[in-house]
């Protein structure tokens, strides 16, 4: 037994003693037969807690959880402190109660003028086609829903024949988008479109419903005791839209793991280099979107199928930021409960076309963790993500302010363990009749850990957590966003032996996940916006991360960003469904 810790409360701690300690992950890399061995070992009676306690006590899980006095009350889901009453300048709020078409219009409204004649003419430079792009190409008779989902289902075919085969999807019916398609085109014959979504085709991941495709969650048998009756909520306000869905995407098992590995249907691998991940859970809604195919997509964050978990959360993906708000304000809204709950404000989306937003960007404060930022795996996520940031103050006179995070070992801890507690208590009722055999081997892996972890050890990591929510709202205080590099490394190459049984290797899922975990533990609104790329031609991404129910000012800052990018690569794997030739 180790020896007791007493942990000051976290109003009384020094933050200019704070040192910077994001603690060192100890954990076997194995892949192939050698991972076999260790899942089989760790579900042994016996050998399998000696192994798990072995692991925790290298981690300082033990210490953390069990032999400390943590003096904070468990804060179970996030806790809000009051927000301002009134809406910061320069936004538009969007009607929460209103239809979901009625929020997209609202959006379009804030976004700049749109020029057909400089956006749909073919410049030097390789460009994302946009959602606006393709409704002016649908109203103007140019193309129709029809043609392009024709593109797009040659396109998904292609990618499924490569050699090795790159599965974006784990459902998919050519028939049921042809069917989607049709309808769509003939609403813009008839001059009847829903909304500027009509038409725009999108993946949805496979942990969200969307009906008729199952939902899988990337395993080989979930969706035989999950039946699919209807659309999830998001899923339906888009379908309200026009939206066309072209299946299920593929995903790291149950959301399990951060690379997309998945061995149960194949890898879909990152469009910048196909000997790479792309990068998960949402593995395949980020991969069709980053090849062309799709205008955006839906992923999660903590695992939608997860029913029951304080940290799942649906997100557009998209490839700029007025795609993302246009998703967004067609999904956005709180469930009644979380009404209650969480007292959430007024949603609001900046208005990008108005004179003020020069001035509201002059104002902004933005929070930079120096030691924390510059913790990555390769200079150049450091470097290039401090030269956007740079650029950002000069061109906007944004003021970069360094602030303190205490206690990021402990984050990542509580993530862990409120994720896993979670996780396997939402899918243990179905782990029936040999259903967890059935699992991949780095899920299993996972589960064996998540099983190790004790009631009082969950109720210490959200003692953690209400200290961790403290800091944070503490250093909102001073600033209006915190930015990071979005991950500690770009995309790890896939090992041959990964492909057929998958991997566990925690040290890269530790430099995935440093600069997110507190997003999702925490609840507070972030997003990624690409700034560059590595030597080896891979993209890096800037996260900025707000204070709760701050959606309007990342967006703000990452339209920002975007609008400073001096270079988009075209992807190794690329398809151009809107002038396709």
């Amino acid at each position: 037994m180790g020896k007791k810790r007493i942990m000051l409360p976290a109003t009384e701690v020094d933050l200019t003693k704070v040192k910077y300690n994001p603690g060192e992950i100890q954990a076997p890399n194995v892949t192939g037969l050698w991972l076999w061995i260790f899942v089989k070992l760790l579900e042994t009676p016996l050998i399998g807690p000696v192994i798990l306690s072995y692991l925790k006590k290298q981690n300082k899980i033990t210490e953390m959880l069990k032999e400390t006095v943590i003096p904070e009350s468990p804060m179970f889901t996030p806790e809000f402190p009051p927000q301002e009453p009134e809406p910061e300048p320069g936004v538009v709020c969007i009607e929460e109660d209103k239809s979901s078409q009625h929020r997209v219009d609202s959006a379009i409204r804030c976004l700049p003028h749109y020029d057909p004649s400089s956006d749909l003419n073919l410049t030097p430079s390789f460009h994302y086609w946009k959602i606006r792009d393709y409704a002016y190409s649908y109203r103007s008779n140019i193309t129709t829903p029809s043609i392009i989902a024709e593109h797009v289902i040659s396109a998904i075919q292609e990618f499924s024949n490569k050699k090795p085969p790159i599965p974006l999807l784990i459902s998919f019916d050519a028939m049921d988008v042809r069917k989607q398609a049709a309808a769509s085109t003939q609403r813009f014959y008839t001059g009847t479109p829903l909304s500027v979504l009509d038409g725009i085709f999108m993946a949805i991941k496979d942990d969200i419903d969307c009906y008729p495709h199952p939902s899988k969650g990337g395993t080989t048998w979930f969706h035989e005791v999950h039946s699919v009756e209807k659309d999830a909520i998001c899923v339906s306000r888009l379908r309200n839209c026009g939206v066309i869905f072209v299946g299920k995407a593929n995903m790291h098992e149950f959301g399990q793991g951060t690379t997309g590995n998945n061995s149960n249907y194949g890898i879909a691998r990152n469009p910048h280099d196909l000997e790479r991940y792309t990068g998960g859970s949402s593995s395949g809604p980020a991969a069709i979107v980053a090849c062309g195919i799709c205008s955006a997509a839906l992923g999660t964050d903590g695992g939608a199928l997860c029913h029951g978990t304080t940290m799942g959360n649906v997100g557009p993906i998209a490839s700029s930021v007025e795609d993302i708000m246009l998703v967004y304000a067609a999904i956005l809204g709180a469930s009644p409960i979380d009404k209650i709950t969480l007292l959430p404000s007024l949603p609001c989306l900046p208005d990008l076309s108005s004179l003020e937003n020069s001035s509201i960007l002059s104002s902004m404060r933005i929070g930079k963790y120096t030691e924390w930022f510059n913790d990555v795996l390769s200079p150049d996520i450091s470097t290039k993500c401090e030269d956007a940031l740079n650029t950002l103050s000069q061109t906007h006179g944004c003021k970069v302010v360094e602030v303190v995070i205490p206690e990021l070992h402990q984050i990542r801890t509580s993530h862990l363990v409120s994720f896993g507690s979670e996780s396997l208590a939402s899918l243990t009722p179905h782990c029936q009749n040999g259903n967890d055999k059935k699992f991949t081997l780095d899920t299993r892996t996972n589960f064996a850990l998540f099983r190790s972890f004790t009631a009082s050890e969950y109720v210490a990591a959200q003692r953690l957590r209400r200290r961790l929510m403290y800091y944070h709202m503490e250093i909102f205080k001073m600033v209006d966003v915190i930015v990071t590099p979005t991950t500690g490394t770009t995309a790890p190459v896939i090992r041959p032996k990964s492909i057929k049984f998958g991997e566990t290797n925690m040290k890269v899922t530790g430099n995935l996940m440093r600069f997110v975990i507190s997003g999702n533990l925490l609840g507070l609104p972030a997003i990624s916006v690409p700034v560059g790329y590595d030597k080896q031609g891979l993209p890096i991404g800037l996260q900025i991360m707000g204070r709760p129910w701050g959606e309007a000012t990342i967006l703000r800052l990452a339209a920002a960003f975007e609008g400073l990018r001096v270079e988009t690569k075209k992807p190794v794997s690329y398809f151009n469904v809107l002038n396709k030739h």
